[in-house]
């Protein structure tokens, strides 16, 4: 491990939008609109799979205040993806802004714009439309080969070798083995064999989906966006229009939460066509129901686990099948479900002899899903974590040494994991760490509390990655500023996780200045630098890369107009911070004097961009422990003590590492005990709001600690690795172990409710 003293990393640096947000100034989409832009709403479908016949908008479309009203018939006839993912998208081309066939119950029927709000739904209740009702496909064991298509048009299309065949309703599929898993298998003394299903829960982020569009001084398309990608809505909506990216310019304004929502362009579409058809701004605002009903949340997944080891705990082999459900429309369908075994099955590297691991992506007439905080691997890793503890208990073994024994450690080869190798794992001292602060050895022994209730433990480790490796790609802008300051571009997306005071502390290492002589910007189709975008965890990896890249970059151009300055050349000079010295003279320059010599009869710009890519992809790491107190007579569970401890490489902000890790424990609590998702006959989500879709706050949390675990990636910005969404990973299948120790009852499908534990209901 590289040690070394830092002036702005490994610090716990305010964030650089803190105040603007506590005072309430304007930040957000909303607030950042033109006065009194024309209000967009959407006609949804009320079937799940239907064939628009007629629609009058005649009478609706003479209601006061209404512009327009726009139909399958106005729009144009090319397919698109919404998926924020690099070109050419793995997810097919499927949708339409308006289709004529709707596809699930809450898919867009028509695009009302009007002055008001009032006028708008007011046309909207007075629309006539005739459906032709099909049958549905609301089973998604059912979809692959079925008789009913989801997508029986025939201008479907692909790109890359993902196996999709709309034909057969998969979205993608894939095969993928190492050993004889069979053999193996059968050799075992024990086998663990189960199915572990995890529903389509819900992002339910703060600031729901919103979109603005106008038309810029120059007859452009400019859309003001809660979005997480800008550089993928700037080319989706380009063609889902049918015209130049040249002519479309996406910005992002901060964001009120994304968790991989807003890594799909949901709404984006809708006002960019009202405004190029009308001329005039305008903007959609989902309600909470339709960010419920008609948003992108994660796949459902069912998972079909076999763990096979021998009598003293080793883990020889793994099979793993996954059966995703990706909806109407197959935004994320196909690199979601990989994660699934990807990011499981090499945490147990260490031992294994064999793996296989298969997975089918259907279409179903249900809500699509698209990206969300662990983007699969949350779905694999409760299945896998779940059987090794359930390995553990027939064992009689404590579940943390198993996985002292079979963890994947530094330096291992992991071929589950696309063939790269643990450089950088602290995995086994996450797990020593956590041992100690959590005081296992006494936690996890079930203790009776009298009146029904008992305090047990459980445990499980994750991992993660730190981008989409051989793929996408970081970029930043630096520019030596009039006065001495930097400017730093970037076309990531700060969406609360903090990455621009993050990179920003970055280009104060490297400028061997202080953070708060970096401005940041972003980010902007216009001024920003191509970036892939704010997903897979890669802002602080990739984004962070090219950072590093662009301040080398920029020193090199201020030494050679130092150079300039003092007559020297380039190799007589050196940076050092405030100035450039010639070497072995008192002869200087300041940073000032360069800034002012950069605008003054200079052919050198003090301006440089710098792109970052990455062959590999370093995991993260992280154990988690939990304390539950159980009430065997309601079924009740509170969460009296999680500790967790994270190996992120070398935490750039300890402070913004700790509230992303405390934010993903919530959430993955939120999942396991009390966020439900249901349908009704026609497919339509049940909890669509907040009153019926429960989410915890932190007072239903008890104590949440958090540690880091160093180690050092040789390949990340200072050593760092992710953090965004390994933390969301160990709480569901931590607390299903603890509680088991509680109940006897294994559960196997989130949420596990109170009632299912009253019952003793086992999936």
């Amino acid at each position: 491990m590289e040690h070394r003293e830092y002036k702005s990393i490994n610090k716990s640096v305010r964030k650089k939008d803190s105040m603007q947000l506590l005072l309430g100034k304007p930040v957000y989409t909303d607030d950042l609109v033109n006065n009194h832009p024309l209000v967009v709403k959407i006609l949804r479908s009320p079937h799940p799979n239907a064939i628009v016949e007629e629609i009058n908008t005649a009478i609706a479309k003479k209601v006061p205040g209404v512009v327009d009203i726009y139909t399958w018939e106005d729009v144009p006839n090319q397919r698109f993806t919404n998926a924020g993912q690099t070109y050419p998208e793995a997810s097919p081309y499927d949708r339409l802004i308006l289709d004529r066939h709707v596809r699930f119950s809450g898919d867009a029927v028509a695009i009302i714009a009007a002055e008001t709000e009032k006028a708008a739904l007011k046309a909207m209740k007075l629309i006539k439309v005739k459906y032709q009702i099909l049958e549905a496909v609301l089973d998604y064991h059912t979809a692959k080969d079925g008789e009913i298509l989801v997508h029986p048009e025939e201008e479907w299309v692909q790109y890359g070798p993902w196996g999709g065949d709309h034909k057969r309703n998969l979205v993608a599929t894939e095969r993928d083995s190492k050993g004889d898993v069979d053999a193996v298998m059968a050799d075992c003394d024990v086998v663990v064999d189960h199915v572990y299903h995890t529903k389509a829960f819900n992002q339910a982020m703060m600031e729901t989906f919103r979109s603005y569009a106008e038309i810029d001084r120059y007859g452009r398309l400019h859309m003001i966006s809660s979005t997480q990608i800008v550089f993928h809505t700037r080319r989706i909506i380009a063609r889902a229009l049918g015209i130049s990216k040249s002519k479309v310019r996406v910005e992002k304004p901060r964001i009120g939460g994304g968790f991989g929502a807003k890594q799909t362009s949901v709404c984006d579409v809708y006002p960019a066509f009202v405004t190029w058809k009308t001329g005039r701004p305008s903007e959609i605002i989902y309600t909470r129901e339709e960010s419920q009903i008609a948003g992108s949340p994660r796949h459902e997944m069912e998972i079909k686990l076999r763990l096979g080891a021998d009598k003293n705990g080793k883990i020889r082999a793994i099979d793993i099948y996954t059966l995703s459900n990706s909806g109407a429309y197959g935004e994320h369908g196909p690199t979601t479900v990989g994660l699934s075994g990807h990011k499981s099955i090499p945490m147990y590297t260490g031992s294994l002899e064999a793996y296989r691991f298969d997975y089918d992506v259907v279409y179903t007439n249900l809500q699509a899903a698209g990206a969300y905080r662990g983007y699969g691997a949350t779905q694999g890793i409760f299945a896998l974590e779940s059987a090794v503890n359930e390995l553990a208990e027939k064992l009689h073994m404590d579940p943390t040494v198993l996985r002292d024994q079979n963890m994947v450690k530094e330096g291992m080869f992991m071929p589950a994991y696309f063939g790269e190798t643990a450089n950088a794992c602290a995995l086994d001292r996450c797990m020593d760490r956590c041992r100690q602060i959590f005081n296992w050895e006494d936690k996890y022994p079930v203790r009776n509390m009298g009146n029904g209730k008992v305090r047990t433990a459980g445990v499980a480790m994750a991992m993660q990655g730190s981008c989409i490796s051989n793929l996408d790609v970081g970029s930043a802008t630096i520019r030596l500023s009039d006065d001495g300051t930097y400017n730093l571009m970037i076309g990531a997306a700060d969406m609360g996780t903090g990455c621009d005071t993050i990179l920003a502390q970055m280009a104060a290492e490297c400028l061997d200045c202080s953070v708060d002589e970096i401005a940041v910007f972003g980010a902007d189709t216009d001024a920003s630098p191509y970036d892939s975008g704010s997903y897979a965890s890669s802002t602080t990896y990739i984004t962070g890369g090219a950072v590093v890249k662009a301040c080398e970059k920029l020193i090199d151009k201020m030494e050679l107009i130092a150079a300039g300055l003092m007559n020297c050349s380039k190799e007589e000079v050196q940076f050092e911070g405030n100035m450039v010295k010639r070497l072995g003279t008192d002869q200087s320059v300041s940073v000032e004097e360069i800034a002012t010599k950069s605008q003054l009869f200079n052919d050198e710009s003090a301006e440089v961009t710098a792109m970052h890519t990455s062959p590999v992809s370093p995991p993260p790491y992280m154990v988690g422990m939990v304390e539950i107190e159980l009430d065997k007579l309601t079924g009740k569970v509170d969460i009296l003590d999680y500790k967790a401890v994270v190996d992120c490489g070398i935490p750039i902000n300890p402070a913004l590492a700790r509230i992303q890790t405390e934010g993903g424990l919530v959430q993955g609590i939120g999942h396991t005990l009390m966020e439900n998702v249901t349908y009704n006959r026609i497919g339509r989500p049940m909890e669509c709001n907040f009153a019926q879709y429960k989410l915890p706050t932190r007072l239903d949390m008890g104590k949440l600690q958090v540690e880091f675990e160093h180690s050092y990636e040789p390949t990340g910005p200072f050593g760092a690795k992710s953090i965004g969404e390994i933390v969301i990973n160990t709480p569901a299948p931590a607390i299903a172990h603890a509680i088991y120790r509680a109940t006897g009852v294994w559960h196997r499908e989130l949420p596990i409710t109170p009632e299912q534990i009253a019952l003793g209901k086992n999936d």
